[in-house]
């Protein structure tokens, strides 16, 4: 019998019961309330009177009127540079010593302030996280097992006094000293840069642990335990890893790799999702019977809400400063909305540039439906990821092949628009590139009524290519953005998308 497992088992038993939160608007209210006091002194605070809105006999209402909305590129301009410069008490007390180097293959990077309090409140998110394990009824032994965080180097580079690197980096360069045994695959593997080597390296001792939990991103996770799997000549990775129970997901949906994931197993494996941005830990799965994620209301980030309609986002992705916020009582499920943040390490209601929709009003659960920059509207098709994601699984069941990795772009040519996409499979003949394409274009018209009515009017085509998922790896490491918290952007601007195309063509 696995004693110390049963204890932890019940200790974590117990954690569900003590931070059980059931109601997300006074856990929001006390948040807001509290980042107002921390940073009143700031010169953030005092430019935007938070002593005043503290006295206020509505605080969310006079906050709202009192701050603008920001994107990355207003709040660096106008406050986070001089943070970044080393100025101190700036949007939030102190000097902060992290930043969070953030980038997609197409955009420059940015870079995110990580404070000591934010630190600790990714640290409590992983708390929240244990406590939804307990409702998974995963075995004692679980519990004395070691868990595999595979995210970007811990090797972060120094810049003018402060540390950079990815949020996944950073979060792993500072996990408690009483973690050090169970986390694998340990300090010295996890500082090495190029990420081929790190797996390597991980291959050549995967045999030596005993792994229960895997964490990180499904595209870079998959690769990795295919190179276990081959380093070791074993048929899957439970012959390495026989413990091998749960493995946390996150950064993209997971649907797309669940059918490759399973090939790469023996026995069957939990999984679960989590919403951890290089701005916070922002959500996590508390519960077997959905894969959705409950927002963690209560942990130094306050959220509103903005619906995802033309009239509240500028052309450039940004929120137009006249849309309402909602608040997280008042929203509705099934909506679009634009997620705003306020947080522990200085974003002041802050656009991540992610949609979400609400699943569960009441346990404040949701699933992200896109980022508000990749949308596929140019022509009024209003596609959402989601969408899409939905779209390319039913078509993945009829041709029988998955689609792991895409990207669509709206091209004009001889004045006439057309989608192309390029779904990344393997096993799938060029010559039924048209088959598919056409296929694609029934299920979005039956699925998506804007989508339906742009096809009878401006959208004139629809265009499949058909490669492997290989070519969108190769195409990250160009970008020097291997193995990282990297998305590949389903949506590209048509600039982006003939540099992308050219890619494609010059790998023959």
């Amino acid at each position: 019998m696995a004693l110390i497992g049963e204890i932890i088992k019940k200790s974590v038993e117990t954690v569900d019961k003590i931070f059980t939160n059931d109601n997300p608007k006074e856990a929001q209210l006390k948040v807001l309330e509290e980042l107002l006091s921390t940073a009143r002194n700031t010169a953030f605070g005092k430019y935007y009177q938070f002593e005043r809105i503290l006295k206020s006999e509505d605080i969310r209402k006079s906050f709202e009127a009192e701050l603008p909305y920001f994107d990355y590129e207003q709040l660096r301009e106008r406050w986070w540079q001089k943070v970044i410069d080393g100025g101190e008490d700036i949007t939030w007390p102190g000097k902060v010593d992290f930043f969070a180097v953030s980038s997609g293959t197409t955009s420059t990077k940015k870079h995110i302030p990580v404070t000591e309090d934010m630190l600790q409140s990714i640290r409590s998110a992983g708390i929240q996280q244990i406590k939804g394990v307990a409702d998974f009824d995963l075995p004692a032994e679980f519990f004395e097992k070691e868990i595999l965080m595979f995210g970007s180097s811990t090797n972060l580079k120094e810049v003018n006094g402060h540390l950079e690197g990815e949020i996944s980096g950073i979060s792993a360069s500072q996990i408690p000293f009483w973690f050090e045994g169970f986390y694998r695959p340990g300090k010295d593997i996890s500082a090495i840069d190029d990420w081929d080597l790190r797996v390597e390296e991980l291959a050549k001792q995967s045999a030596d642990w005993d792994i229960g939990a895997i964490s990180g991103i499904p595209s870079w996770i998959e690769l990795m335990l295919k190179k276990v799997i081959e380093y070791n000549q074993v048929n899957h990775i439970h012959e390495v890893w026989p413990n091998f129970q749960v493995y946390t997901s996150g950064g993209v949906a997971f649907d797309p790799y669940r059918q490759s994931f399973e090939k790469l197993c023996g026995q069957p494996i939990t999984v679960i999702d989590t919403y951890l941005a290089s701005e916070g830990y922002i959500a996590t799965q508390l519960r077997k019977e959905t894969d959705s994620m409950a927002l963690i209301t209560d942990n130094g980030i306050y959220f509103e809400f903005i619906p995802f309609i033309p009239e509240n986002v500028n052309d450039d992705g940004s929120v137009n400063q006249n849309a309402k916020s909602i608040h997280i009582e008042d929203v509705e499920e099934g909506v679009d909305y634009v997620l705003l943040m306020s947080t522990v390490s200085g974003a002041w209601r802050y656009m991540i540039g992610d949609t979400v929709a609400f699943t569960d009003k009441e346990r404040a659960e949701i699933k992200i439906t896109g980022r508000t920059k990749h949308f596929l509207n140019v022509v009024g098709s209003q596609l959402s990821v989601i969408q899409m994601n939905k779209a390319l699984k039913v078509l993945g069941d009829d041709f029988g092949f998955d689609v792991k990795e895409f990207t669509v772009a709206a091209i004009l040519e001889s004045d006439e628009y057309l989608h192309r996409w390029y779904l990344g499979t393997d096993g799938v003949a060029k010559e039924n590139e048209k088959q598919v394409a056409d296929r694609l274009d029934e299920i979005l018209k039956e699925h998506n009524k804007n989508y339906k009515v742009a096809r009878n009017k401006a959208l004139k085509g629809v265009e499949v290519k058909l490669i492997s998922d290989e070519i969108f790896r190769k195409w990250t490491a160009k970008t020097k953005q291997k193995g990282g918290q990297v998305k590949f952007p389903r949506v590209m601007k048509e600039k982006d998308f003939r540099a992308w195309e050219d890619f494609v063509a010059n790998l023959g």
